[in-house]
């Protein structure tokens, strides 16, 4: 069974699937190893990490691809792939999809910024005109060569037009293709159960803290009809909190003896990263390899 079967098999049965958001393989693992069922490959996080810089459409396709090649070579789990506006109009969503597939991306999530699109919880968004949107969502599906591929199509219509009509862009979003919806950035938790409420699932919503939703608990948002969450920035800026402080403190102490008890030990991270199997495979193929 593809990873693309198995997410969309999963988005249609059982509790909601929860998708903690990576910016790199080791984070993939990481959430693979504490247990999760998806990876959300966040394009924000992405850019922060790979660019020290803002969620703000500078992230190129080739580097997206080579970036989930890693993440799906690191974990067995269906990775969801933000693909932020396609990479420009319908026949570059085409290029963008087929490239995502290959590379293992199990979804792919499209949305209907204006380019250069910024993250869906800053203030200055803008929208292309939903007839732009439907042709790249008709592209995405015409160009996945496993119709298993779970497209998944995202408005930010709320923030510029009102809820009514970013609901009314996501119906027309289902009728163009697209398996999954996703209004960005709803204020309050009424307009979230309005979302789930009104729109055919599976649904999605983005858990951002300190942004323009309110942060609902998983069994919260199921209980509202939601079929998936994201938490997209979570790992990278607890990471980035941690890393600096480890840095103040080596800066001011000289030494980084005071945090070893705030990190992985060699052998914990060496037991994360399955050394053990390259080593095996080290022997197998080297040390074994030029023996009669």
């Amino acid at each position: 069974m593809t990873r693309a079967v198995r997410l969309r098999e999963r988005l249609a049965t059982g509790p909601i699937l929860v998708a903690p958001g990576a910016p790199d393989a080791l984070v993939a693992r990481i959430i693979e190893r504490a247990g999760f069922e998806a990876v959300y490959f966040s394009g924000a996080g992405f850019a922060y990490t790979h660019l020290g810089a803002p969620d703000l459409g500078l992230v190129s396709l080739s580097e997206v691809v080579w970036r989930l090649s890693a993440m799906v070579e690191a974990t067995a789990l269906p990775v969801i792939v933000d693909a932020d506006d396609g990479y420009g109009g319908p026949l570059n969503v085409m290029r963008a999809v087929r490239l995502l597939e290959a590379a293992g991306a199990a979804g792919v999530q499209l949305e209907d910024q204006v380019a250069p699109k910024r993250c869906g919880h800053l203030a200055g968004q803008r929208v292309v005109p939903p007839e732009v949107m439907i042709g790249k969502l008709k592209a995405a599906v015409d160009a996945r060569r496993d119709g298993s591929l779970v497209v998944i199509a995202r408005t930010d219509a709320r923030a510029v037009e009102g809820l009514g009509a970013a609901l009314e862009r996501a119906h027309r979003y289902r009728e163009a293709g697209a398996d999954v919806l996703f209004v960005e950035a709803p204020r309050s938790r009424e307009e979230l159960a309005r979302i789930a409420r009104e729109l055919p699932p599976p649904v999605m919503v983005n858990m951002v803290e300190g942004g323009r939703t309110p942060l609902l608990t998983a069994a919260e948002l199921e209980g509202l009809g939601f079929r998936l969450v994201i938490f997209p920035g979570a790992a990278v800026r607890t990471a980035a909190f941690a890393v600096t402080e480890l840095m103040e403190g080596l800066r001011r102490e000289g030494t980084t003896e005071g945090m070893m008890d705030r990190m992985l030990s060699f052998d914990q991270l060496n037991a994360l990263l399955d050394l053990p199997r390259f080593q095996e495979w080290e022997r197998r193929y080297i040390l074994d390899g030029g023996r009669e």
